[in-house]
Parts: structure tokens; sequence; C-alpha cells
């Protein structure tokens, strides 16, 4: 039977224009194979299929030879290829195998008619994947290739091909089993080595999936062709093989069997000679683009930073009197006598504002060669999450560093901590954590949270230690006295307790435990312009990108007894009574004129710091 028209379904060696090149042998194993011959891939409708075609792989791609059935659009087909209307030929495949941009092996399902091909070379547009790395990928999806070059009517130059392939069409019929049994036991053995020593080489690019053939064939003096020789062993076979699908079938079957994953990979790399394992399985890849921060928690620092109060003038002055004291309380009028002035001292605190920065620099070459993710989007989150961070620690505690000898100390006269403010502000309670039981902590608070003037109801940050130490607590029964933390913090009169790392409990005396404040006493001060800002510039002379953040505030509480801190020390109780209680006198006993007091001393009787200074006013 004559083919009705013949062509190239591909060519071999051509670039595509997404870049793949189709490899010598990619289809080699589909040689003398019949699919389907259809009008314009169309798979939907049976009529669509316009007959048979039988693919013939050559050294520069895969000729077909395309037989047309009688049904009235395979007629109608044939005319327009008589005409000439019709020059162009494409093919469906799938299962390919690719490698850095080379087809190396797949599977032709479909031969089809198509109205104009894509470009004079070869086109591969793949349905929905699209591969681009070194390694060997397994595409489950189709692909369609066009030629691009004219179809050919047979000739009597095609007499011979015509009759191989009619030659093929008669032997279908015996099998792969036939054949096999038709050897000897001595060409058996010879079949059984090969295979062997085959499965230990790599083939290269171009015949890498081609079952053990080669396209770089030599030619013997009688003219007949013959496949590279397997007992010529070349440095190229050194290299390990390719794990094929069939082989990752076999080893999870084995998986199955052995009850391990790791023993079946183990017992097939020992049966093909495979002395790296590792070299089976494809590189690590990142769960992430970007690297992933590891720092300390900082759900704190937003508690502290969004709690305060924020103040549009950078320079903080407080000033407040004192009206607890006798001689500032409304007296009683008697008849006849005279009408004493009341006396009152007054004092006041400015705070003035300090920056606070963090400094970056990147180099433009790092910059160009970091392709995984954007690096100076990163940076910048990180210089944000440490400012801000650094910033809240020295609201809380202080930024640590020594004063006067070290220049990066952020001044605690500028952003005051609460930890070391006056006890005028800040309410100083010891608990000896050391010698006595965890139950002494929770007394001492709630024993203290009477002297507390602060705004509504405080909240505390404290060490995941301590916390844990508290949540331990049972009866006499062995029950947990607090079965959760707001159950704790309902017991301190407390909005929410807040762990915060930077706390060390373990540092000995004078470590601060805890910090009982609300947010909103305390007041960031910052003038327009001092907010947190971002700068970048580039420096031409050494090509780096610099980068700065900074903030220009100030910050100190501003409300009496506004705060109360808890610190390792032997314990003092708080004094008796409520702070400045009425004790009634009898009428002679008044004092006949009142004093001016030189001081403004706090609830304790400590004096006022240095930057705290004292008005007398009437």
């Amino acid at each position: 039977m004559e083919p009705d028209f013949s062509g190239y379904a591909t060519k071999a060696g051509l670039q595509c224009s997404d870049g793949r090149t189709i490899m010598p042998g990619a289809f080699k194993h589909q040689d003398k194979m019949r699919v389907p011959l259809v009008w314009q891939h169309g798979h939907s409708d049976p009529e669509n299929v316009l007959g048979h075609a039988v693919l013939e792989h050559r050294d520069d791609g895969v000729y077909t030879y395309g037989y047309f059935n009688k049904s009235p659009k395979a007629v109608h087909s044939k005319q327009l290829l008589d005409h000439k209307d019709i020059t162009m030929l494409s093919i469906w495949a799938n299962e390919l195998v690719e490698r850095g941009g080379k087809v190396l092996h797949g599977a032709i399902r479909e031969v089809s008619l198509v109205l104009s091909g894509a470009n004079p070379g070869a086109l591969i547009e793949n349905v929905t994947i699209h591969h681009s790395n070194g390694e060997d990928d397994m595409l489950e999806d189709e692909v369609i290739i066009y030629t691009g070059l004219e179809l050919e009517h047979a000739t009597a130059d095609d007499e011979k091909k015509k009759e191989d392939v009619k030659h093929a069409d008669d032997e279908d019929d015996e099998t792969v089993q036939d054949v096999y049994d038709s050897m000897t036991d001595k060409q058996k053995q010879v079949l059984h080595y090969m295979l062997s020593q085959a499965l230990e080489s790599t083939e290269d690019d171009s015949a890498e999936h081609a079952n053990l053939e080669d396209d770089n064939t030599k030619t013997t003096q009688e003219g007949t062709t013959m496949t590279r020789n397997v007992f010529e062993k070349g440095a190229q076979d050194e290299k390990s093989p390719i794990l094929s699908h069939a082989d990752i079938q076999g080893i999870v079957a084995d998986a199955t069997k052995m009850g391990s994953l790791k023993q079946a990979v183990e017992s097939y790399a020992l049966a093909h000679g495979i002395n790296q394992i590792d070299t089976l399985f494809p590189e690590a890849k990142a769960l992430t683009s970007a690297p992933e921060f590891f720092s300390r928690r900082t759900e704190w620092v937003n508690s502290v930073l969004s709690g305060a109060r924020k103040s549009p003038f950078s320079r903080v002055k407080t000033h407040w009197a004192d009206l607890t004291y006798d001689d500032a309380r409304a007296k009683g009028y008697i008849t006849g006598t005279e009408k004493q002035e009341e006396f009152y001292g007054t004092a006041r605190r400015e705070t003035s504002p300090q920056t606070i920065y963090k400094k970056q620099k990147l180099d433009r070459d790092d910059m160009l060669d970091i392709t995984d993710f954007d690096v100076v989007a990163w940076m910048k989150g990180e210089m944000r999450i440490m400012l801000d961070e650094e910033l809240a620690r020295a609201i809380l505690l202080g930024d640590g560093r020594a004063v006067g000898t070290d220049p990066d100390k952020i001044l605690e006269d500028r952003i005051r901590p609460i930890a070391k403010d006056d006890p005028l502000f800040a309410i100083q309670v010891l608990v000896d954590m050391a010698a006595g039981d965890i139950a002494d902590f929770v007394d001492a608070v709630i024993q203290y949270r009477a002297l507390y003037r602060g705004s509504g109801m405080p909240t505390m940050y404290t060490s995941e230690q301590l916390i844990a130490q508290t949540m331990l607590l049972k009866d006499t029964l062995g029950r947990r006295i607090y079965t959760s933390v707001d159950q704790l913090a309902t017991e301190l009169r407390l909005k929410e307790i807040i762990p915060v790392d930077i706390f060390d409990p373990a540092s000995g005396a004078g470590a601060v435990l805890a910090i009982i404040v609300n947010m909103n006493d305390y007041v960031v001060g910052s003038d327009k312009g001092g907010q947190v800002s971002l700068f970048d510039d580039f420096d031409i002379d050494y090509n780096q990108y610099k980068y700065l953040i900074e903030t220009r505030c100030s910050g100190a509480l501003v409300k009496l007894k506004s705060a109360i801190v808890v610190k390792q020390g032997t314990f003092v109780p708080p004094p008796a009574g409520t702070p400045h209680a009425i004790v009634p006198e009898p009428p002679n006993a008044r004092q006949s004129s009142p004093s001016v007091h030189g001081s403004l001393p706090d609830d304790d009787g400590l004096p006022l710091t240095q930057t705290q200074t004292e008005e007398p006013e009437s």
C-alpha cells in the first residue's frame, strides 16, 4: 500500500524559539510505529481522524508516511494536499524528558495536518509547564511541535522505503519475547552481559534515553552500520546512570516488600554499581525564597511602642504639685479668727530627645549576584525590626551599654527607662527569689498594687521563666493554683501578662524581675521629621549602597507612681496604711502657722533626682 504523502514530522538539532532543541534520537524508539493522522490536533471529534501515519527515524529527525482513510474529511484533506493548499505537518507528543533545554526523549501520540507552521525551524509549545534548568524532568503534559517543513508526495525514489514500511507492517505480529526465544544460549549470555554493562554507563545528551542505542554509529568496510560497542569504555562511562521511571517503579515495589525505602534504594545502587547514592536524588530546594530571621521574640515590642502615648514635641516637660499633705487641705473657719493661706510644693522635669539609628551597607556586586530574593527589601526589614526592639528595650530596661565609655549608649535622661526611673514615678519592690518561694513574688505584687497611681489596668512585662515558675505553683493537694496566665493576671489585677526575652532573673541582686505599667502613662515625643525615616545613598568610590534608618525622640513617664518595678533583693513590706493617712486631731492641737515644704519628697521619703527642681508656690 503506497502512502498518500510523506514529510518530516520534526527536525533534529534545530533550536526552537523558546530555547529548546530536539536532539537526534529523541523519538528513535518509535521507528516504524503507526500513530493516528489527525486534522489540526482535533481530539474531541472522531471524525477528525483522517487515517494513520508511519514514523521513520532518521539521523536528522523523524520522517513520516501518511495514509488517508475513506472518510469525507480524509478525502477532502487529500484534495487539499494535491492542490498544495496545505503544506505543513506537526506532531502531538508527551512524556518528554528534557535536560538543559534539550529534548532527549518523548512519545509521539499523533501526527496532524496543520494550516500553517510557526516558523521555518521547529517550535515547541508546552501547554502548562516550562522547564529551563539542567535537571532531567519527566513532563506528563502534551506539546505540539511544528516543523515548518513542507510535505512531499510519494515518488519513485521512495519505493525502497515503502517496501521497508510494508515489511515492518508484516512483522508487527512478532513480539520481543519471540525474538529473545529465537536466540541461542550463547547469544543470550552476551545480551545479558551487554545490558549489565550498559546500565553502568551514561549516554551523551543526544541518546541518553534511547535504550542502549547511540547515534554515533560506526560503519564497517562492508557498508553496514552498527551501534557503539558496549565493551569499549571511555571517560563518559565513569558517569552515574540516570534513574528512569521504570527504575523508580522497581524501587518502590522492592520497598513494599522489604518494608524500607532506604534498603530498596541501597539494593538498587549495589546491583547497578553506583558508588554515590546521593547522585540519584535531586538537589535540596529552599522552602522560602529569603532567609528567615532567628531572633528574640518581639511580640512585646509592639505592645510597648504602640501602647506608649505619642507627643508631637520632642522636648517633654512635666510639672506637678503635691496635694497630699495637710497644708494643702481646705480649712474650716471659726468666727473671729484669722484665715490661713495654704501652701504646697511643685516640681518639674524636662526630657530632651536623642537620635537612635541603624546603618547598613551592601556591595552592588552582591546585589546583582543575589537573584533568589530581593536582598534590599529583606535587609530593610531587618533594620526596622532591630530599631524597634532597641527603642522598646531602652524604654523598659535601658540599652545595657556602659555610661560614659560606650559611644553608642542611649542616654537615660533622654529615653528614661522605667526600670531605672526615680521612685517618685516607679515604685521599687524587692523580692528575694533566690531564698524564698515563687509565691513571695505574687504576694509582693499584690501588696504593692495598692500604691499604684497609674491609668487604668496596667500590664506586667516579665520573663518566660518567672511565668513558668508561677504557673507551677500547687496547693497542699497537689493541684495547680493557676490554670492559665489570664487567671494569674486577674489575681494580680492586671490587664495582661506579656513575656519579654531580654529579662534575665538569674543576673543576681538588682535584676529586674517584672515591670508593671500602663504604657499610656509613658510619652514618646518626636518633632516633625524625627519619626522613623529610611535613607539610602550610593558610594561611587567603593561601589556600595548604604542604608540608614533612624528616629529622634524622647521618652519618659509623665505620671507619678505610674509603674511598679519588681527587682531581686531583700523584701521590704509596703508602709502600713495608705500614703499620707489622715489622723484626726483635737482643735487645740492644730498648728498655729503652716509650714512650707523645703523639698518635695515622694511617698517613701526619697528626694527628687538632679533633673527635678522645686518651685514653691502659694
